[in-house]
């Protein structure tokens, strides 16, 4: 297999060919105006203007490009280092595991028993890793799970493929039906001049929908599998790890809660009870009326009596009770204090400290652990900076309405599903050399939000649109590290895997498309 350029090469390469497009494309501009505070193309407008040609501006795009989209590169590395942070905790992992044994020992009831115990360990599993896909877009942490999770589907009479499906495929379905997944909706709604995370509840309903087919395919296969082993296509090569897991003992847990993680859940149950104070009501506007809700109060006593039990089990638990409530405080910000970047940036930030201080780490070790989230995360994030060059370049060299009027023309007369259909092959192909979701969207959301505009497709389509076509092929290109990761791991070769998921992968992305198909025929919230 040839190898594949990084994607900073692709992008530069990318910023090259964009400056050569403005040599040979007509220059030409649409007439835009603002409506609700949002730019937008004035339907017929377009005309021809003088051509620009970009030369050395090839270099100065790359600077315009990372101060336009500052914030998001920002807000990018600050989630990074304070999930770093978290993650330093093993507190995720201790979470899972806990959750298994509790689960095994459902097994003496009868119900239990005749759903079969590995079918509901299987499905709240991938339940679980889906939602932190969907939240907060858990990634490269499923390559730390399949260590976990490919032993344990041995250990039920699986195979490797199954215990893969369990945390990453489950993870990455998340990912691409996110509802809240900063580094992608976020991103992707920013850049689109849309209110973040709006559209919510029906990316629910999507995520609920791409999860259920997941678990029901996986179900399908690891039924099969268990009945037949050998027809599984990693039946020789799992020796390993059905030697492994004869051999493997379970190492035991060091169940903690220092005093100064008490002293966080103090600080926070003390911040809560401020909060809840002075905003004893929140306004939330939904899509026919608008609700006032004692939001604050009742999450200061949940978090409260919440806090309690979980450290009085650990410290662990008591962070995993921190992210849980940083989420809903997300969504509660979005929804109801129409928080953006800066907030939620600050909020994640606040998690990372406090999760990090009650884990006994100090200061210099936190500031360590962020600095390394940043470094683990920067190369996503500088990518936003790079690919917002190209729609400089393109931009000043006056061609990219050129493009967007060359693109409605052809496309006009097709229709809308033909046109949506169009935008999300680009998306779905475009994944296949460019995995990076942060990426793909400063390159392709400009456009893309303006070419919806001409059509008459939601904005908000268009990014589930980016969304669907980004999250699905990662499961598929191997120019994913992830993947590769993920299958180094499990010792699944890659064309083995390629052979038993591209079915998978095609349903899931005929699912997508039948997905976006109501919003272009239903008045949907936030659409």
């Amino acid at each position: 297999m040839k190898r594949i350029p990084h994607t900073f090469t692709i992008v530069f390469a990318l910023i090259v060919l964009a400056a050569a497009l403005t040599w040979v494309v007509p220059a030409g501009e649409y007439v835009r105006e603002s409506v609700e505070g949002r730019e937008v193309v004035v339907n017929d407008s377009f005309h021809f203007v003088e051509r620009s040609p970009q030369t050395w501006q090839v270099f100065s795009a790359l600077f315009s490009g990372f101060v336009d989209k500052a914030d998001i590169v920002i807000f990018i590395l600050m989630v990074g280092g304070a999930f770093w942070i978290l993650n330093h905790s093993h507190a995720i992992e201790v979470g899972v595991m806990a959750f298994l044994r509790r689960v095994r020992r459902l097994g003496r009831y009868r119900v239990v028993e005749r759903l079969g115990v590995e079918n509901i360990i299987i499905t709240l599993v991938m339940l679980m890793f889906s939602l932190f896909g969907a939240v907060f877009g858990m990634s490269e942490e499923t390559i730390a799970f399949v260590v976990v999770f490919v032993p344990l589907a041995i250990s039920m009479g699986y195979d490797s493929i199954v215990g893969v499906c369990m945390c990453y495929v489950a993870a990455h379905v998340g990912f691409a039906g996110a509802m809240l997944n900063p580094f992608t909706i976020g991103v992707a709604q920013g850049i689109a001049g849309l209110p973040l995370f709006s559209g919510l509840e029906y990316r629910v309903f999507c995520w609920l929908v791409l999860t259920v087919v997941g678990i029901a395919f996986v179900l399908w296969y690891a039924h099969r599998v268990k009945a037949q082993p050998e027809r599984s296509p990693m039946y020789a090569l799992d020796d390993y790890w059905r030697s492994r897991v004869q051999q493997q003992e379970s190492e035991p847990v060091a169940y903690r809660s220092p005093r100064v993680a008490w002293m966080v859940y103090g600080i926070v149950c003390v911040v809560f009870a401020v909060l809840a104070f002075i905003y004893p009501f929140t306004s939330f506007a939904f899509h026919f009326s608008t609700l006032n809700l004692p939001v604050m109060p009742v999450l200061a006593v949940l978090f409260a009596v919440g806090g309690y039990l979980m450290l009085r089990r650990s410290v662990h638990f008591f962070i995993l009770h921190l992210m849980l409530f940083t989420v809903v405080c997300l969504v509660v910000g979005v929804l109801g204090y129409g928080w953006y970047v800066r907030e939620i940036s600050a909020l994640f930030l606040a998690m990372g400290i406090a999760s990090g201080v009650a884990d006994s780490q100090g200061a210099d070790s936190i500031a360590k652990l962020f600095l390394e989230g940043c470094r683990d995360i920067l190369s996503a994030a500088l990518v936003v900076g790079l690919a917002s060059g190209i729609v400089f370049v393109l931009r000043d060299g006056h061609v990219i309405d050129t493009l967007l009027y060359g693109l409605t023309r052809s496309l006009a007369q097709t229709g809308e599903v033909a046109s949506l259909g169009a935008m999300y092959g680009f998306q779905t192909l475009l994944n296949l050399v460019m995995p990076s979701g942060s990426a793909k969207a400063a390159l392709t959301m400009p456009i893309m939000a303006q070419f919806a505009d001409l059509i008459g497709v939601s904005r908000q389509t268009t990014v589930l649109a980016f969304q669907f076509g980004d999250g699905f092929t990662n499961m598929l290109t191997p120019t994913s590290g992830v993947l590769i990761g993920v299958l180094g791991v499990a010792r699944i070769p890659y064309g083995t895997w390629l052979k038993w998921a591209w079915r998978f992968i095609v349903g899931l992305i005929v699912a997508g498309f039948l997905l976006m198909l109501p919003t272009l025929w239903h008045q949907l919230p936030g659409f």
